[in-house]
């Protein structure tokens, strides 16, 4: 964080002191039960309502707390206290990070999708770490109570910034605009996920096309312009001055051809602005393109050459259980990719199987689909189908929701030996005794998942 003076801060906020110090740098900043109070000269923001933990606060001294309550009660022994009251604490809150934001004229990358988020977010950050100072979120931390610590680790060190959204409810992603103001948006693409809180894929569609209008004035919007879904997003509330297109089958501002499984990852030329480029990504499947032609058109956005940014690409390591291969016991070939599951990211994961099992026995291992509302058992059907018309020799469903798939693929005609458990447990019996060179296994399931994930590392070659 930038440090910023109390003073400042009271002239800011319209504040009345109440108690305490005014000359005195915050060096952190927080909103009280919503993220954790750990360091000294810090500020949190206290809502009337919300019952505080005074000996707490006490501990961490000085701190500035910015608060709507009432001074009765607030009365304490404030020794290193300052306290600025408010009229309205969600106006205040606003107000402070609309001039923090303010205070930084970077470009911020913002992304949101039902896959590729976090690996295209840590394409950018890998690909730009090299050349300059770049903040970004952790792992797939992107729900949006984290996007204001996120925002406060700006300082005047940063060059660039680079977060994605997190999607629970409509909303979400209009809220975390608000906060990061991005200057560049990225939208991966739109299948299915998040339907309980969406209601249905209509409602998720307008849920992830809130990026469109959370652009800046200037800024620039990147879409995937092979994804029906996405066709569907309006477009007319966007106030940036730039949209481009990424694409694998047509001519786009972006565009991949020549696309070829090489050895630890995806070989293909790169067309932009007529010109061409050998480029490479590491990790399997066309997906991955996508990916990489996102992160290669935020870059170049920000001023890279596009050699530049492919050179660097090369060299990216995958985000863990992202499709992740690894020699597995017997010599067998494992790919774990139990970060996350939804239709979208199954059928991704399927491809990349049927082309890396060409001759091997394949085994495919997944667990249930959440997050799918009313709509559960018309997208598990549909893995199902989508499983029948694939060489997978022996599919083990794990889960109640997940035995939909099991059924529908049995109903659809499937030749492969179809196993549907409740729990994790017994799967390791039935599967370690298949393994050797010749066998490939797939594991998808949810993060939530320990079973599954602790199945993956278990399949390891010792």
């Amino acid at each position: 964080m930038k440090p910023l003076n109390v003073r400042t801060i009271k002239r800011l906020l319209q504040a009345e002191l109440i108690y305490g110090p005014v000359n005195w740098n915050v060096n952190h900043v927080i909103y009280y039960k919503r993220h954790e109070l750990i360091h000294s000269h810090t500020m949190i923001f206290i809502h009337r309502d919300e019952a505080v933990n005074w000996n707490d606060i006490h501990s961490k001294k000085p701190v500035l707390l910015i608060t709507d309550k009432s001074e009765e009660q607030i009365k304490q022994n404030l020794s290193d206290v300052t306290i600025l009251k408010v009229p309205s604490l969600v106006q205040a809150y606003w107000t402070f990070i609309d001039y923090y934001r303010g205070l930084f004229s970077l470009p911020v990358v913002t992304i949101t999708g039902t896959c590729g988020k976090t690996t295209t977010k840590d394409m950018i950050r890998h690909i730009m770490e090299a050349r300059c100072n770049v903040v970004a979120s952790v792992s797939s931390k992107n729900e949006p109570r984290r996007s204001f610590p996120y925002l406060m680790q700006l300082d005047d060190r940063t060059e660039v910034a680079v977060f994605e959204h997190g999607l629970g409810n409509s909303g979400n992603i209009k809220h975390q605009c608000m906060i990061y103001k991005p200057t560049i948006g990225i939208l991966t693409n739109i299948g299915v996920h998040h339907l309980d809180g969406c209601q249905d894929l209509d409602g998720y569609i307008r849920a992830k096309s809130e990026i469109v209008e959370g652009i800046s004035k200037g800024g620039t919007l990147i879409l995937n312009k092979d994804d029906e879904n996405t066709k569907k997003v309006g477009l007319s509330a966007f106030k940036g001055d730039k949209i481009l297109y990424i694409s694998t089958q047509e001519e786009a501002d972006y565009q991949a051809t020549d696309i070829q499984y090489a050895e630890g990852g995806m070989a293909f030329t790169l067309r932009h602005k007529g010109a061409s480029f050998n480029a490479f990504v590491p990790g399997y499947g066309t997906h991955q393109v996508y990916n990489a032609l996102a992160a290669i058109a935020a870059t170049t956005e920000m001023g890279l050459a596009e050699h530049d940014a492919i050179h660097q690409l090369a060299s990216f390591s995958n985000p863990e259980r992202h499709m992740q291969l690894f020699e597995g016991v017997s010599g067998s070939t494992i790919i774990d990719d139990t970060w996350t599951i939804n239709p979208t990211s199954i059928k991704a994961a399927l491809q990349v199987v049927k082309e890396l099992g060409r001759g091997k026995k394949i085994i495919f291992v997944v667990g249930d689909i959440n997050r799918l509302g009313r709509f559960e058992k018309k997208y598990h059907r549909e893995i199902g189908d989508l499983i029948a018309k694939q060489p997978i020799d022996l599919l083990i469903t794990i889960g109640n929701k997940a035995e939909e798939i099991g059924r529908q693929a049995k109903r659809a005609g499937s030749q492969a030996d179809i196993r549907m458990l409740k729990q994790v447990e017994g799967v390791e019996e039935i599967v370690a005794p298949l393994l050797d060179k010749n066998t490939i296994v797939l594991i998808k399931g949810p993060m939530s998942s320990k079973g599954l994930i602790e199945f993956a590392k278990g399949l390891r070659k010792k």
